[in-house]
């Protein structure tokens, strides 16, 4: 059954309300980080009010005129393929074994089978790569981390800042709108930073899709596992937890005697025990595309492992592993539009060479040889 609570916000200068507990999967488990949008008053708003309703028609009339549609709207991808492929010409520079290529962002939306032409069954997930676009570029001599990665040499590489999702400008503030005044493309909610060769730097402005990565590569994944947030040990780390009867008391899922005596008489490091569980960042290494489509900017990646949960943020990049490296020149430094004509051919899917495509008969039979 539904409790009705009564919460009292008086400390919080708001009247009284009487709210209905919405049940849902995960409920005990998972604590509120943060308050319900309903402890907010209605009169409070994101912006300011004083815009009527015709200026705020001739304000969208003006950032379509000036950045042109964006490549999703209202979640519905755009079929313009052009729109998403810069047709801009630069000099490019020849792709070697140790360069490094820009990432991709994209939203984990979700998993789905394929089928092997020898029969097997592979499980997969799809990531999107939502209105991804290269907002500017930092060469080596410029590029100062606050926090060092684990990059050997990293004054050899450079750093391009890749924004994703654009978002109205009207509802941002002014200095971060100022990211993007060179660009020339639209603010975007999501930024990331991808080290870089100096060799395969891109133009600010430059939009990049799936077609960034081909069929049959491997790619590692870097994403913020789900949150479940202070767990004990059966949940965190799948202790068996102790009997039921025969005398236990209390301590049914507790974690036992962590072995704490002797000469040392403390706890060890990494020992485990009741903690925060999730909301770390993890990377997927090593895994392969198996399919790529091209109309709604989706790659099927192996695996059903992918961290984060449904609708999260990823971050694609191409493997470090040294057994799945590139062995010969992938798109450098990123796909355009004459050879994505080239790639697709009439058909949107781009199929790994062992993957059953859908399009094609199931069941073939060889004719019989006396």
């Amino acid at each position: 059954m539904l409790r009705t609570l009564i919460i009292d916000l008086n400390k919080l200068r708001l009247n009284p309300v009487v709210v209905t507990q919405v049940r849902e999967k995960g409920h005990l488990t998972r604590p509120r980080l943060r308050n319900p949008y309903w402890f907010v008053r209605k009169e409070r708003l994101a912006r300011d009010t004083t815009v009527t309703t015709e200026n705020k028609a001739f304000v969208k009339e003006i950032i379509k005129d000036k950045y042109g549609p964006p490549a999703i709207i209202k979640g519905i991808p755009s079929y313009d393929q052009s729109a998403l492929i810069k047709t801009e010409q630069y000099e490019r520079q020849p792709w070697h074994e140790k360069a490094r290529r820009c990432g991709l962002i994209a939203r984990k939306i979700g998993q789905y089978p394929l089928w092997l032409k020898n029969g097997e069954r592979i499980r997969t997930t799809l990531l999107q790569v939502v209105d991804n676009h290269v907002i500017r570029y930092i060469p080596p001599h410029e590029y100062k981390p606050a926090q060092k990665p684990n990059v050997a040499n990293l004054n050899k590489y450079g750093c391009l800042l890749v924004g994703a999702e654009s978002v109205d400008p009207s509802t941002l503030t002014k200095e971060y709108c100022g990211l993007f005044r060179d660009s020339g493309v639209m603010p975007k909610r999501n930024l990331a930073r991808f080290i870089i060769s100096p060799e395969a730097a891109i133009p600010a402005g430059t939009p990049l899709n799936v077609a960034h990565f081909r069929a049959g590569d491997f790619v590692d994944v870097r994403g913020k596992t789900v949150d479940h947030g202070f767990q004990g040990v059966v949940k965190r780390h799948g202790f068996k937890g102790m009997p039921a009867s025969h005398g236990v008391t209390k301590t049914h899922r507790r974690p036992g005697n962590i072995g704490g005596g002797g000469e040392k008489g403390r706890v060890w490091p990494g020992t485990k025990m009741p903690g925060h569980m999730g909301n770390r960042w993890r990377i997927a290494k090593g895994l392969r595309i198996w399919r790529i489509n091209t109309k709604y900017n989706v790659m099927w990646v192996q695996g059903s492992a992918i961290p984060g949960s449904t609708n999260g943020l990823v971050y694609i990049y191409d493997t470090i592993l040294p057994l799945r490296k590139h062995k010969t020149a992938p798109p450098f430094p990123t796909t355009f539009e004459e050879e994505l004509e080239a790639l697709t051919g009439p058909s949107d899917d781009i199929w790994y060479e062992d993957v059953h495509s859908f399009k094609d008969d199931t069941i073939t039979f060889q004719p019989e040889t006396n």
